[in-house]
């Protein structure tokens, strides 16, 4: 039997042996007693498969989804909504103290997500061709990965017209879907805009000889879908994707700003909360007229283009060709793009008052904190999709700025993610009410 004491950034329980070995057991919360099947035992941690719920922890519900209990989408289903979010609260501070050794830290504001389902505007599904002609669809089992859990319009993630879409799609593929390029596994996106038009991007497989799919298989899948509007192709995850059918001039307005979606142009899954989201790191930048701003890791450019509306100087960063291509797109006077890493083309955009880093999980690349450091803008707020990378990047700032503020807001209910608002003042602009970054042991 193993008492379960908290959660991973996994989302699994975590319980220890009577020797002290940890172990991480799926579709576990904490305050469960519960019966283990061990999987996995190494020296120090060991991964169990939950057998039976001798008693259950305090927060534990029925799950809505009846696939849960395979399913690796949603790792915390099982868990009521207020305690996933203390759950997040609590990794997000531990991180921030062991890894980042930081201390002093203000209170952590947790702003929930407006939906806790039906959230998503973009899913990918992995397709199995299977002996026989089958066919799963889905996404992968959580204590078995190498396998799929075959999921319907049923599924709780996807907005509405998605899950229409994917339900819809499911029927229109054919035999062994034999209207989808050919391969045993695909992966299938699915990306639904604000007045419900549909993109799908297949990933994966080959083409039939002279690049086509079968013969009138791409109009049977436009007409039979709902809101399908574009359906895209590439064969390898570096490749550019392919038009196949339908149209390239799909928009969306976002944050008040009409944009192109194309595959590989970066918007948040969750709508609602994204604009929440953009509200809380717009708040933390005001007032931007008259001062420079660079928007780094900025994808389409979402705040350096809002701060050069509002009178302010911006210079943005993107790597990605086409996020770059869609931040350059009609963009104000007072916002320019700088293409390229972001550890690369930094000093060209610096010195400037108020910085934004929003970079991917893996965090910011080396040198970068410190660059900042030296050249000390009044303000940096980093958003960030990672506790562990994030506290890793705090520490390299140094000792030069200041945490004001602590905000995290759930992009992700149902899973353990969490997006995280640090605003980091620097320590000689007379902020004095805000605590310092301080370090365990300094």
């Amino acid at each position: 039997m193993l008492d379960i004491r908290g959660l991973s950034s996994e989302g699994a329980g975590i319980g220890s042996l009577p020797d002290g070995r940890v172990v991480f057991v799926h579709r576990t919360a904490p305050g469960d007693r519960v019966e283990v099947e061990l999987t996995q035992l190494r020296r120090r941690w060991g991964r169990g498969r939950l057998v039976r719920i001798e008693r259950p922890g305090p927060h534990r519900r029925v799950a809505p989804c009846p696939h849960q209990a395979r399913c690796g989408g949603c790792p915390l289903e099982h868990l009521e909504y207020p305690a996933q979010l203390e759950a997040k609260r609590s990794r997000l501070e531990e991180a921030l103290r062991r890894i980042g050794k930081l201390e002093g830290l203000p209170a952590i504001e947790v702003h929930p997500s407006p939906r806790e389902f039906r959230y998503r505007n973009r899913v990918s599904f992995t397709l199995r061709r299977l002996a026989g002609g089958r066919v799963v669809a889905g996404f992968h089992e959580v204590d078995r990965p190498d396998r799929i859990v075959d999921l319907d319009e049923a599924c709780l993630l996807p907005e509405e017209p998605v899950a229409r879409a994917w339900g819809a799609l499911r029927q229109s593929w054919g035999p062994g879907a034999e209207r989808l390029p050919e391969g045993r596994e695909l992966r299938l996106t699915l990306r639904g805009t604000s007045d419900g038009q549909v993109l799908l991007l297949v990933e994966g497989g080959r083409l039939q000889e002279g690049g086509r799919l079968q013969e009138g298989g791409l109009d049977i899948l436009l007409e039979g879908v709902p809101g399908l509007v574009a359906i895209w192709h590439r064969e390898g995850t570096t490749d550019v994707p392919r038009l196949l059918a339908g149209t390239d001039e799909v928009e969306e307005l976002w944050l008040g700003e009409v944009h192109p979606v194309r595959p590989g142009a970066f918007l948040q899954v969750n709508r609602a909360a994204a604009e929440l989201l953009h509200e809380l790191v717009l708040r933390e930048l005001a007032p931007p007229r008259g001062r420079t701003l660079v928007d780094a890791y900025c994808g389409i450019g979402v705040y350096g283009r809002r701060a050069a509306r509002h009178g302010g100087r911006a210079v943005g960063i993107e790597l990605d060709a086409q996020a770059a291509s869609v931040a350059r797109s009609r963009a104000p006077a007072g916002f320019h793009l700088l293409e390229g890493a972001v550890e690369e083309r930094l000093q060209e955009a610096l010195p400037a008052d108020l910085v934004v880093l929003n970079p991917p999980r893996s965090g910011v690349a080396d040198g970068v904190m410190e660059r900042l450091a030296a050249t000390s803008p009044e303000r940096i707020v980093y958003v960030s999709c990672d506790p562990a990378t994030l506290a890793r990047d705090l520490a390299r700032l140094g000792d030069g700025f200041r945490i004001g503020r602590l905000q995290a807001v759930d992009l992700f209910p149902q899973t353990a993610h969490i997006e995280t608002v640090v605003t980091l003042d620097r320590t000689d602009t007379g902020s004095g009410s805000r605590p310092s970054i301080q370090f365990q042991g300094a």
